[in-house]
């Protein structure tokens, strides 16, 4: 059953004109989409005339070369699937007008898209930002977020696990660090407990913090509302658990203040305490322990980022490093 209000026309090269008729009046598509239908739809048609084909005589094998010639030339994969979804609704419109008997863009796919490298930091800027003193900010508020940069880049916590932390261990806390035995005991994703070693960088740190949190004016006002949150290891001013936005704000913060080129967010820490120990270590087994990853292959990404690593001090310091192929970095 058509589903315009007028009859379509029976030549296909007047389906694509009648078909973003149909999306622009019926479906009411705004007008830069319609203008991008009708960009990827003159495409479809160019490409169907040089090889000497109709619209309905157009097959699934002609639509994955096309593809492949798109993908080939540069096409990023994303840019390929707003093609095949531009033309697979074409041909599905067409479909049910009952022109065609089916639809051979419908089994196309793109190409998947590479997943983007973890952005983490180089081992200077993670050192600057960790080691970063501001003798003009507010003491405790300094010691706090301080040890939070510590304890981020020191143990490779998720954010959720960092502020789950307790300031002591009980059978109700989520999380609690060990001082003592330098570790930190957390609750990971799937309610998975893990041991993490903590360094003496991060434990002094913490040292300090807890030295001032007691000065937090209002911790006795949070016992009384929130004995929760006066139970946690960080909390804001006002005695309450801090929040995962409220360590991205200060992350940004810090990081700012530290001169680095960009700003910094609590997975870029994680990144960088898995990519640092890597590097150091090329035990990626123990780098899966340390992060809680269940699959190794979800740990596997670093071992890219070390390459990168690796790249980049061959092409600083061999003399024929100029000599490599660019695409070979």
């Amino acid at each position: 059953m058509a589903t315009s209000s007028e009859p379509v026309a029976s030549t296909p090269s007047d389906w694509i004109e009648k078909y973003l008729e149909h999306v622009r009046v019926e479906r009411r598509l705004a007008a830069r989409t319609v203008e991008l239908y009708a960009f990827h739809l003159q495409a479809l048609r160019d490409h169907a005339a040089e090889a000497r084909l109709p619209l309905d005589r157009v097959q699934t094998a002609h639509v994955r070369r096309w593809m492949a010639q798109l993908h080939s030339a540069g096409r990023e994969p994303r840019g390929i699937a707003l093609v095949l979804s531009c033309w697979r609704s074409f041909y599905r419109w067409l479909g049910h007008e009952g022109l065609i008997g089916f639809n051979p863009v419908q089994d196309v796919h793109a190409p998947k898209a590479g997943k983007p490298l973890p952005k983490a930091l180089g081992v200077d800027d993670a050192v600057r930002l960790a080691e970063l003193y501001d003798p003009e900010a507010d003491p405790w508020t300094e010691a706090r977020d301080g040890a939070i940069v510590e304890v981020l880049y020191g143990c490779g916590l998720r954010v959720s696990e960092l502020t789950g932390l307790d300031a002591q261990a009980s059978g109700t806390a989520r999380g609690w660090l060990d001082l003592d035995a330098g570790e930190a005991n957390v609750l990971g994703k799937g309610s998975k407990r893990r041991i993490v070693p903590m360094g003496s960088k991060a434990a002094e740190a913490v040292r300090d913090w807890l030295a001032v949190r007691a000065d937090c004016a209002g911790l006795a006002t949070a016992r009384l509302r929130d004995p929760q949150a006066a139970a946690a290891l960080f909390i804001s001013g006002k005695g309450l658990r801090m929040s995962s936005q409220a360590v991205w704000k200060l992350l940004r913060e810090r990081s700012l203040k530290a001169g680095l080129a960009a700003p910094v967010h609590p997975h870029m820490l994680r990144h960088s305490f898995a990519s640092h120990v890597l590097q150091s270590s090329s035990d990626l087994r123990a780098v899966q322990e340390l992060l809680g990853h269940a699959n190794i292959a979800t740990t596997q990404v670093y071992t890219r980022l070390d390459f990168q690593h690796l790249a980049k001090a061959y092409d600083a310091a061999h003399p024929r490093a100029k000599a490599r192929p660019e695409n070979d970095k």
